[in-house]
């Protein structure tokens, strides 16, 4: 018998009937939509209100600071451990970079709640030391350009500022000697520190890298471009010149000028980014200092930073006898240079940087046998250790 074979053929689909359904589909799909954006309308309510009432609290705060006679608005110990514990309890999806940023930027509204900080920093406008500022302080504080680092201790020690910012060491080109030199004469203390990732750009008024006739910089920053500069524009003069955004204004007027620098002073100056992220190196890294008039308490995850000199009776192996306590009792040392004392000719001192507060064991236990064989130990600062 033959076989019969079974149809395969589908029924046309109504067109009609399609497109309701894909209607249906679509408004579906509207509707859950509109359902999630209600939920983030009610979530930013809610945080908008949670916020208001954060800054409501700080302003009871400071008047109660005020009618006790205290002048300590901000805490740096107290900001940090906030921070860490923004981090240890942060379950994403946003990084912990993203949160410190939210977190500080609140903490700072609010704190200009209660009397707005005045930050002095190594200036003009556009710098990376004002990116500093802004990455420790947040955007709500009232940042004072001055054209020198010495001009930034000035200002805090007299009391115009309320802290400074200054830049100490960068991960390629080493100390900033200008500022480690300031500590040999200025009573004020390291309040914090920020690392801030130093991404340089070349920067200009141009279209073609060929119509470009020098290029000028902060030594800092020609350094740290050296080996792009070499291979790119190797005829090209390079002038050094005082700062970043002094570049960029001489980028700005003259023809021919092309700058290094961050973004913000390519924007300060509108100037465009000819080409980015020129560094040699792409860790490349400057640490900087936050100073301040007073030692801070222990945060709980603390760096010092101690200058000492030996004794001259010490004879050979003086600095092992300085560096020997530390060892004994498991402090690290992180940073660890010489300077000239400027006491008397071939006479240095040292800079140091090690874990812990100075108050606290066993640094605490470290340092009181240190002091037994130098013949000077300064604490210049005892300051949470950076936060990302």
């Amino acid at each position: 018998m033959a076989s019969r074979k079974s149809s395969s053929k589908k029924t046309p689909a109504n067109p009609a009937h399609a497109q309701r359904a894909k209607g249906a589909k679509s408004a579906a799909k509207a509707g859950a939509l509109e359902d999630i954006r209600a939920q983030i309308d009610s979530i930013d309510g809610q945080l908008a209100a949670l916020i208001s009432a954060r800054a409501r609290i700080a302003q009871t705060v400071g008047v109660a600071k005020r009618a006790a006679g205290t002048a300590e608005f901000y805490r740096p110990e107290r900001e940090a451990a906030v921070l860490r514990r923004i981090i240890e309890e942060n379950e994403g999806p946003l990084s912990d970079e993203e949160m410190v940023r939210l977190f500080r930027e609140i903490m700072s509204a609010c704190l200009a709640q209660q009397e707005p900080l005045k930050v002095a920093f190594l200036g003009p406008e556009g710098t990376f030391t004002q990116q500093a500022v802004l990455k420790h302080f947040g955007h709500s504080v009232r940042a004072i350009p001055l054209a020198a680092i010495d001009e930034v201790f000035r200002e805090v020690e007299s009391g115009s500022a309320d802290f400074g910012v200054v830049p100490i060491e960068n991960s390629t080109e080493g100390t900033v000697s200008h500022t480690a030199d300031m500590f040999l004469l200025s009573p004020l203390k390291i309040c914090g520190e920020v690392e801030l990732r130093i991404s340089q750009n070349l920067m200009g008024r141009m279209k073609r890298l060929e119509d470009i006739q020098r290029v000028v910089s902060h030594q800092q920053s020609l350094a740290q471009t050296r080996g792009w500069l070499n291979e790119h524009l190797p005829q090209v003069e390079r002038i050094p010149v005082s700062s970043n955004a002094e570049a960029a204004r001489r980028a700005r007027d003259e023809e021919g000028t092309a700058s290094i620098g961050g973004e913000v002073a390519a924007e300060v100056y509108g100037l465009d980014i000819l080409v980015p992220e020129i560094e040699d190196r792409a860790d490349n890294t400057t640490r900087f200092f936050v100073v301040g008039r007073k030692l801070l308490t222990a945060s709980g995850a603390d760096r010092t930073t101690l200058l000492f000199s030996a004794r001259d009776t010490l004879g050979a192996g003086a600095l092992v006898r300085l560096l020997e306590p530390f060892a004994r009792h498991g402090v690290s040392l992180s940073r660890l240079e010489s300077r000239p004392s400027r006491r008397k000719k071939w006479d240095y001192v040292f800079f140091a940087d090690v874990d812990g507060h100075a108050d606290v064991p066993p640094l605490a236990t470290a340092l009181a046998e240190v002091k037994q064989v130098a013949s000077l130990l300064k604490v210049l600062g005892s300051y949470p250790r950076t936060i990302l």
